[in-house]
């Protein structure tokens, strides 16, 4: 869930290229950030609070650096607990992507150290710099991605377990990043750090060897055909405004694809987390109606099915990172079992990618806002091509939604709405998925209570907390939960391609069938947009939340 970024090269300018890959590592991580780089024979940093936005370093001149972006999770948000962390000697320094669970075991043994931080980081450092890192990481549990500067030797060491770490292969200089993104200004040559590995980095050679042999290992070089302009924001406000636009270009695409073959299999497990389960669970509709016997399951409760796996089922998971914990280590328990991976991803290399029987990718482009938008679409695209559901007129249709009138009244909405406390959700079968997708949206930007309800449930309890003027979302057919919420004094607005009497405020869609689900999420995905604008936020970065969840 954190930023990391780090080079060695012959250039002295470290300290800038780190700051710019930490700034597109921004979405990863924003409590606080720090950069080190080699000064003499130590090491010298600067560490802040907040975002790093429009910042400038005055680092000195130097051929390596090492930066990260943080999210907390151990200590709180204060310049102290920032990385890079240094050791007694200010000669290494460590930054740290993961929890290391026995932290407080291992910091008792460390006697000598003077320890500066609440982090468990810095006693992952001290432990390092007491016993060597290789020697140090056997004795972490966790799942973790750390990398050292060496200053005495002019190098980066890392390893690996569970937290992605991508090196980048450049022209007198390599790299090393917790994203990929975050290279392609220098490189499109990439080695996707395995588990159990390590690496060394200098500025003329990348070693990389088994982490508990230090076996030497030959790595795959993938070569990348992304373009790093798909990140500028360009002539949009925020990028989940572009993003949003982004949309009919991704479907467009999609529409073009044969739908991919799921070979048939005695149950299939549809897995994925956040947003990414909502698209599962839309995805298990889809199979239900078609015949085959599937179950969503959020990724952090999958545990309680490993009782349930045989080898003659299948996984199918959905991930915009391809990074998230809870969907590896449901990935790891499924192929000890036998089962058959299918792995619906948006990042090429990613470790879902990697460990998938049959890869499908999302070709949505970066996302650096927070919030998912045209990933989660993606995902809906490819759930109606495993189903065999038609997607040809779907971009054009959202694409007269962003283009048409409908966006100035979702903007009128927006400033309606925008001082409400609550606002409730419903949708019936395959939209139902939808209204909790669109629920989380709203959360997740402007910080406004929203609840999303299957339409039926919505009289066994919800409706007690209607009143009059309370806003209610209703999806597609469900009227007779917008009626009972009506009666209630709710100030209800449609979206789906059935008019009714009973919508104060409504926006149609095409009706595409199923598929329809789509332009009705893109309705959600600008009101949310535009309520975070018009209360003030930024909703690329919300307040507490990290753009891959990549720890417990």
């Amino acid at each position: 869930m954190c930023g990391i970024f780090g080079v060695v090269g012959q250039e002295k300018n470290a300290a800038q290229k780190v700051l710019a890959g930490l700034k597109r590592l921004e979405y990863r991580g924003y409590d606080s950030w720090g950069i080190a780089v080699k000064k003499n024979n130590g090491l010298i940093r600067e560490r802040h609070v907040g975002k790093i936005g429009g910042a400038v370093t005055k680092l000195p001149a130097s051929t390596i650096g090492l930066g990260h972006t943080r999210w907390a999770t151990h200590g709180g948000v204060t310049e102290g607990n920032a990385h890079p962390h240094f050791d007694c000697n200010q000669k290494l320094c460590l930054v740290h992507n993961g929890i290391v669970e026995n932290f407080l075991e291992l910091k008792a043994k460390l006697t000598g150290h003077k320890f500066l931080s609440q982090t468990d980081t810095e006693v992952a450092l001290h432990l390092f710099e007491s016993v060597g890192l290789m020697a140090g990481f056997k004795q972490v549990v966790g799942m973790n991605a750390f990398i050292l500067l060496d200053s005495a030797n002019d190098q980066l060491l890392a390893v690996k377990n569970g937290s992605p770490l991508i090196i980048g292969l450049g022209k007198n200089a390599n790299y090393i990043a917790s994203d990929v993104w975050a290279l392609l200004d220098h490189t499109n040559q990439v080695i996707f750090l395995e588990d159990g590995q390590a690496v060394k980095i200098t500025q003329a050679k990348v070693e990389v060897t088994e982490a508990k042999s230090g076996k030497i290992i030959k790595p795959k070089i993938t070569t990348l055909n992304w373009q790093a302009e798909q990140s500028r924001l360009g002539k949009f406000h925020h990028y989940m405004e572009k993003e949003i636009y982004d949309q009919p270009k991704v479907l467009d695409n999609l529409s073009r694809l044969s739908p991919p073959a799921i070979k048939p299999s005695s149950k299939t497990f549809i897995l994925g987390c956040g947003t990414a389960s909502y698209a599962a669970l839309f995805a298990d509709y889809l199979f239900d109606l078609s015949g085959m016997d599937v179950e969503a399951v959020v990724g952090s409760e999958f545990q309680k099915y490993q009782q349930l796996l045989k080898p003659n089922q299948a996984m199918i998971l959905f991930s915009q990172s391809g990074e998230t914990i809870d969907v590896v280590e449901a990935v790891n328990l499924a192929k000890a079992k036998g089962l058959r991976i299918i792995g619906i991803t948006n990042v090429l290399g990613s470790t879902l990618y990697r460990k998938s029987d049959q890869k499908i990718l999302l070709g949505a482009g970066q996302e650096v806002a927070v919030a998912s938008t045209k990933a989660f679409t993606a995902m809906l695209a490819v759930g109606l091509l495993l189903n065999k559901k038609p997607l040809q007129n779907v971009a054009a249709s959202v694409r007269r939604l962003l283009d048409g009138p409908t966006r100035n009244q979702v903007k009128q909405l927006a400033t309606k709405l925008k001082d409400r406390e609550h606002i409730f959700v419903v949708g019936r079968g395959q939209d139902y998925p939808i209204a909790l997708e669109a629920a989380l949206k709203i959360k997740e930007v402007s910080y406004i209570h929203a609840e999303a309800y299957a339409a039926g449930e919505i009289k066994h309890g919800p409706i007690a907390l209607i009143e009059n003027g309370t806003p209610c979302l209703v999806f597609g057919n469900a009227t007779n939960a917008a009626y009972e919420m009506k009666a209630r004094g709710g100030l209800i607005i449609g979206i789906g391609y059935i008019p009714d009497k009973v919508f104060d405020n409504y926006f149609p869609v095409a009706d595409l069938a199923e598929a329809s689900a789509i332009p009705m999420i893109v309705i959600a995905q600008l009101l949310a947009y535009d309520l975070a604008v018009a209360r003030g936020l930024n909703p690329d970065k919300p307040r507490n939340l990290a753009k891959s969840v990549t720890v417990k």
